[in-house]
């Protein structure tokens, strides 16, 4: 897992970034199952697919509500590349938190 070629100061900056780079796939956090969510919802996959290639971490400038981390997935053998944006700090959400945390690191 490597940060160390991009730097970004913003969220958007790095979303931005990650999707010409081919993170194309905007994956959501299944509110009551242990899945991802791509295609519109029609498609759940399972965590443990994939890598975390990089990850980002913002601070809210103003509000500490604001605080996010973008995960880069990937899954080789699904050939899927994509994001996953999650909160953290005073209102973060559980579920995805710990769904997150089931990705494999990519050694």
């Amino acid at each position: 897992m490597e940060n160390n070629n991009y730097q970004y100061d913003t969220l958007s900056e790095a979303v931005n970034d990650l999707i010409k780079r081919g993170y194309t796939t905007d994956f959501l956090v299944h509110e009551e199952k242990d899945c991802f969510l791509c295609e519109q919802g029609t498609l759940e996959l399972s965590p443990q697919e994939f890598y975390i290639d990089e990850f980002y971490r913002f601070e809210g400038m103003t509000d500490p509500g604001d605080e996010s981390i973008v995960y880069a997935i990937s899954s080789p053998k699904l050939g899927i590349k994509g994001l996953v944006i999650n909160a953290y700090g005073a209102d973060f959400g559980y579920r995805s938190s710990k769904l997150v945390q089931r990705l494999q690191k990519r050694e």
